[in-house]
């Protein structure tokens, strides 16, 4: 587990296990399929398909969600990564609704490896878009206006969701670390932290927070991608709410204690004179 996650504040809420089971979270794949290192999260096998011990599950779960809270309570950048084509939608809706990153149509190779060139085509998809509202292009052809809007809509499809972002993100949420072994493989080369759902053909090693669920399922996706957003979003919220103690406050402590001494002082000078009469 990446360092930073060794010492996460217990604010998760219980993760309901009826929900998780009627989501169907402990379908895993078939017993040929598996990976070995998965076994410590599976309870059992049953006509080939490996199933999951919720309890397990809703233990990682309670910790997604308490990494993604510290996350937003440290003001820290999450990227939510999901290409499959049931779930793109569900993924976008909750990264949205929390203020969190998204990829959806492709993890493009060297994202976090080669940022510096990602940045340049950012900053390069948002001058276009700009230049295109504001009318800055009004003086270029339709042909070269076209070719922007073009190049434009490219740049959207890999960088739209992450389009906020001035660094290599703090963090990713990988739905399906199988199917993301690349932007998995990039995270841990340049040292960012892992929450990954994975199924029993998955490799634990090297994901920070390990989800053991179906990530195939639609209901079992929204579950868990729902949960760990509301995590993000209550330490974002937390942040904002966060009030020091004023000054004035401080000085009335103080104070008091400074008129307990002075009475402390003067009682025990009566007492004194008293004994010497």
């Amino acid at each position: 587990m990446n360092a930073q996650f060794s010492n996460l504040p217990e604010k998760s809420p219980e993760a309901d296990l009826a929900e998780l089971l009627e989501a169907g979270c402990h379908f895993g794949h078939q017993k040929v399929k598996w990976n070995p290192k998965m076994r410590e999260w599976i309870y059992m096998e049953k006509d080939g398909i490996h199933i999951f011990d919720l309890v397990k599950t809703a233990s990682q779960l309670k910790k997604a969600y308490d990494a993604a809270y510290m996350l937003g309570a440290e003001g820290k950048s999450l990227v939510f990564v999901g290409t499959k084509r049931q779930a793109r939608d569900l993924i976008q809706t909750a990264a949205t609704s929390c203020g969190a990153s998204y990829i959806l149509s492709r993890w493009l190779g060297g994202l976090l490896t080669n940022w510096t060139q990602v940045r340049k085509s950012l900053k390069k998809m948002i001058k276009i878009e700009e230049g295109l509202e504001s009318g800055a292009y009004k003086g270029y052809t339709k042909y070269e206006r076209v070719q922007l809007e073009k190049e434009m809509n490219k740049l959207k499809r890999f960088f739209q969701g992450i389009r906020t972002l001035s660094q290599i993100p703090d963090c990713l949420f990988v739905i399906d670390t199988v199917r993301e072994d690349i932007a998995v493989t990039e995270a841990q080369i340049t040292g960012v932290p892992i929450i990954g759902i994975c199924d029993s053909n998955s490799n634990p090693d090297g994901i920070d927070v390990v989800i053991p669920a179906n990530d195939d399922a639609r209901k079992s996706i929204e579950l868990i991608v729902n949960f760990v957003a509301a995590g993000y979003q209550a330490g974002k919220l937390s942040k904002a709410a966060g009030k020091k103690p004023t000054p004035k406050k401080v000085e009335a402590k103080v104070e008091e204690k400074t008129e307990e001494k002075t009475v402390e002082v003067k009682t025990e000078k009566k007492t004194e004179a008293k004994k010497e009469k």
